[in-house]
């Protein structure tokens, strides 16, 4: 952005915008990815994510206005469902530090799907902000990631990538059975009208641009 000065569009700034993006574009197209190719993917993208996440500028100032949210309680779901279908067995971990828990409390088990959902949520909403025509509003939204990146997705990153790690090197074989996401998961969702959800607003915006 030549021309343009400040943290707003400082390099670290816009480097995080671009992996951010990319990581929002792939688990948009998710469903079409195997289980396979997701887990390759996510493992290179996520750590990536978190590098970035660590260098977004400090030196923001807020502005009192409140961050529109932009990703729907629908698109959630969405996001996880499809998650969940993929990862199937594999879902599902627990988790190894808490800080919160107690010594003798029962290990934790977390989702990889809710776990992306959460990460995409709190990434989308920031590319959405960040492309309005608005200095301040770029500004709020970087200082909220740089926020909610140490209190939730930055977190998630690291709880992810251990089960990653474990399903790209230690499982021989993922299975690429899709766990009836073609069957099961379309019984409680195939009549959910979907046509004005951002996920698939943005996917009719880009097939009308083609």
């Amino acid at each position: 952005m030549e021309g343009f000065t400040g943290p707003v569009y400082s390099k670290n700034t816009i480097e995080f915008v671009t992996v951010a993006n990319e990581f929002t574009k792939f688990i948009e197209a998710s469903e079409q990815i195997s289980l396979t190719d997701f887990v390759d993917t996510a493992h290179r993208l996520l750590p990536l994510l978190y590098l970035k996440g660590t260098l977004l500028p400090a030196d923001i100032e807020a502005f009192e206005e409140f961050n529109e949210k932009f990703v729907t309680q629908e698109d959630y779901n969405y996001v996880q469902r499809i998650l969940l279908a993929k990862f199937g067995e594999h879902n599902f971990y627990d988790e190894v530090f808490d800080p919160l828990r107690q010594e003798n409390d029962e290990p934790v088990q977390l989702s990889i799907a809710e776990s992306m959902a959460d990460i995409y949520q709190d990434i989308k909403d920031f590319i959405m902000l960040y492309q309005m025509e608005s200095d301040e509003i770029r500004m709020n939204a970087i200082w909220e990631c740089r926020q909610t990146f140490g209190q939730y997705w930055g977190q998630r990153i690291v709880n992810v990538l251990r089960v990653l790690h474990h399903l790209k090197y230690t499982v021989v074989e993922l299975e690429e059975e899709e766990i009836q996401s073609d069957t099961d998961s379309s019984k409680d969702y195939g009549n959910i009208d979907t046509s004005n959800w951002l996920i698939s607003r943005m996917q009719d915006d880009f097939n009308n641009e083609e």
